[in-house]
């Protein structure tokens, strides 16, 4: 496919410094003040000022020039106005307000993790004390691999799913009826969620992890530092089929620890479907807290955009 990988996500808050300490926590590396890089994906978060939460600018990775300049085309074919930078292209999503620039880049590639057999009932497929928990000096804690998803509300669902599908090329994967669309730049089931909202804002940010034992140290460190950081989890996801942790950053986004996600190596392969239900959210867990669903400062957003536009 011509875009191939998510690059980074340029999160504006107005508490930078807050913010920053809650990313080193998580066990992103600060590469320079305020830039924070993945293991394996590079720098992928930067952290700027703004008056209200929001997700500034979503860059995507394409293989070549050729592949831009098709996307340039196909912005221009539904009368989205495009930006060339010194990188590539950007053009702005109706929908969810939010900046998307398109630049050649590099595959991200990822060595594999040793797996870590797992015993059951009638299957010994280790013996003796578990390898992944008892590793002689060594330090246990989670390392997120690379930025795997955003989710983001928007108010015209049709439009963003125009900007997203038929100008920038991401592909369906699946969708929740009338509500959301799961979306695909990669292999992976999702890079970009975007769903209905009454305005424009990020929902959270997701982070590869190896394991579900990574899940859990890293929940374990992010938590030790401030409970009230938990946000809901440990659970599983139906869509996508990802075990998931959630957490609350001090601007008030929420952000992901996930593994195990659903991967389409094959487009003609896969069916997307249709969800509606209860199993549009999680196979299981602890039922998601109202604040996750609607977060607590939807109505701050409100009133701090159409302040900005006035």
């Amino acid at each position: 496919m011509a875009l191939h990988r998510m690059n980074s996500v340029t999160l504006g808050v107005p508490n930078v410094k807050e913010t920053a300490e809650f990313y080193r926590d998580f066990n992103l590396t600060e590469t320079t003040p305020g830039v924070f890089a993945s293991a394996d994906g590079g720098d992928q978060l930067k952290l700027v000022h703004s008056p209200i939460r929001r997700l500034v600018e979503l860059n995507v990775g394409a293989e070549s020039p050729d592949d831009v300049g098709r996307i340039e085309s196909q912005l221009a074919a539904i009368d989205i106005a495009v930006e060339r930078t010194e990188l590539g292209i950007a053009a702005v999503d109706p929908g969810t307000g939010v900046r998307v620039s398109v630049e050649v880049a590099a595959p991200l590639l990822q060595d594999p993790v040793p797996a870590t057999p797992y015993n059951g009932p009638g299957r010994d497929d280790r013996t003796g004390r578990s390898p992944r928990l008892v590793a002689e000096g060594q330090k246990k804690e989670a390392r997120p691999r690379k930025l795997g998803h955003a989710v983001l509300g928007t108010t015209e669902l049709d439009a963003s799913r125009r900007f997203f599908m038929d100008g920038i090329g991401f592909k369906l994967s699946d969708e929740v009826k009338n509500a959301a669309c799961f979306l695909r730049c990669s292999t992976d089931h999702h890079n970009l969620l975007i769903q209905r909202a009454p305005v424009q804002f990020l929902h959270h940010t997701s982070w590869q992890v190896a394991d579900i034992d990574e899940i859990g140290l890293g929940a374990q460190a992010v938590l030790e530092k401030d409970p009230a950081r938990h946000a809901w989890g440990f659970g599983r996801h139906h869509i996508g089929s990802n075990f998931f942790w959630y957490f609350r950053d001090p601007a008030g986004n929420f952000c992901e620890y996930y593994s195990d996600m659903d991967v389409i190596a094959d487009d003609q392969l896969w069916d997307p479907g249709v969800f509606e239900g209860p199993q549009t959210l999680y196979s299981w867990g602890p039922p998601p807290p109202p604040s996750f669903l609607r977060p607590d400062d939807l109505a701050e957003l409100m009133a701090g955009l159409h302040s900005s536009k006035a």
